[in-house]
């Protein structure tokens, strides 16, 4: 019989991080040990356990029968806790305009449902994390990137961003720490974005910021914290700082300078409000997070900081392979080199797993046109498995560069 037809929307969709996944499957059924280092997933990769106080909070709220559905919006204690960690960071931020989500993810389809409509544009930097690509589509928008350069530490190209702005774009997407590339974007770039889109009074910056408290060059700063002008919707969350990615927990919270996200508000609570509530033990979890003690932090930011600079001393190290040095979160966008791979980066990716088992994720999954002649790397491993993998990336290159 026919095979019943899915969606076009669905069909078209692609998810590289967790597409290459699929063959080293196939290769660990074999018998194969795999040296992952494509997904953003710090439990995956020992000495980075969700804190042991936030662990006991979500166990005590499912012994202690705090284990229903809670509001729509949020756990109260929760929305005020995140609005106090938003106002260190330098911006009024309220409980009441504070929407816990399902992670960042559920955060942006309920964004783009709530604003987008057929016709409409979003702007999201090229690279930069699938969804946006593939999550606007499904409400009639268009998602076009804005270049960033990669031959200058992957910072905003300002001259594409005022070419591609119109009265079309209704959201625009800042990534900072940005994923895949790891760059920063500082306060003097904040505030230079800010002055374009403030000429743009339908438009909404979206930032962000789930790998804020990983920024290695002490320059990033909330963009709500810039912002007098142009409405900025923050997303953040418990999976990467808080070591917790499992819970899907995030937020979005709303700075409107200027009053005029009411409509949009109301839009997202009706959402939010028709897909129930986050889970519940998890919001007291990450509650957890927040209100106790942080020194944690320090150990675990420095662990993660020290395989950075392992994996920069080896990519300067090794032939075929060329680097911005990542300035935040934990990925580095790896450009290849070698005349073989620069055009053909997912043949890389998939060679080197058939032939070495180190799982990496081409960079032409991010964007192809900005993001393509490039690897993803994740430096969440301890420096003995990146060694190892380093030296079978080292090796196929050399072997591939002699059979040329």
């Amino acid at each position: 019989m026919q095979s019943i037809p899915a969606s076009k929307r669905a069909s078209s969709i692609e998810y590289a991080i967790r597409d290459v996944v699929v063959p080293a499957t196939q290769l660990e059924a074999e018998g194969h040990e795999i040296i992952k280092l494509n997904i953003g997933d710090p439990l995956a990769y020992p000495g980075l356990p969700t804190p042991a106080h936030m662990v006991q909070a979500y166990i005590g709220a499912l012994e202690s029968g705090r284990n229903g559905y809670s509001p729509s919006y949020g756990l109260p204690e929760l929305r005020e806790a995140i609005a106090e960690d938003e106002r260190h960071k330098g911006w009024p931020a309220q409980a009441e305009t504070v929407y816990v989500c399902h992670g960042v993810t559920e955060a942006l389809q309920i964004l783009f449902a709530a604003v987008l409509e057929e016709g409409s544009s979003i702007l999201a930097p090229g690279p930069h994390y699938p969804p946006y690509m593939a999550y606007p589509q499904m409400y009639g928008a268009t998602t076009v990137e804005y270049r960033l350069k990669g031959d200058d530490g992957w910072r905003l190209d300002f001259d594409d961003i005022e070419q591609k702005m119109s009265d079309d774009v209704r959201l625009f997407v800042l990534i900072n720490p940005n994923n895949p590339c790891g760059s920063v974007a500082g306060r003097q770039d904040v505030e230079r974005l800010l002055s374009i889109l403030e000429r743009y009074p339908n438009c909404i910056l979206i930032a962000d910021e789930i790998y804020d408290g990983l920024d290695y060059t002490g320059t990033h700063v909330s963009a709500a914290s810039c912002s007098s002008t142009v409405p900025v919707i923050t997303l953040n969350g418990v999976s990467k700082v808080y070591y917790a990615p499992g819970w899907r927990l995030g937020y979005m919270a709303l700075h409107d300078p200027t009053a005029r996200l009411s409509h949009v508000q109301d839009a997202l609570e009706r959402l939010l409000r028709s897909r129930l509530c986050p889970s519940t033990p998890a919001q007291w979890g990450y509650l957890a997070g927040l209100t106790g003690d942080r020194s944690w932090m320090a150990t675990y930011a420095q662990r993660v900081q020290d395989q950075r600079d392992y994996c920069l001393q080896r990519i300067a190290e090794t032939d075929g392979l060329e680097l911005q040095a990542p300035g935040g979160a934990f990925y580095m966008f790896v450009q290849l080199t070698d005349e073989q791979w620069k055009n053909d980066d997912k043949a890389f990716v998939l060679q080197l797993l058939e032939e070495e088992h180190v799982l990496l994720v081409h960079g032409s999954g991010f964007s192809p046109e900005f993001g393509a002649g490039h690897v993803r790397l994740v430096f969440l491993a301890d420096v003995a498995v990146l060694k190892e993998a380093f030296d079978r990336i080292d090796r196929f290159l050399s072997r591939h560069r002699s059979a040329a």
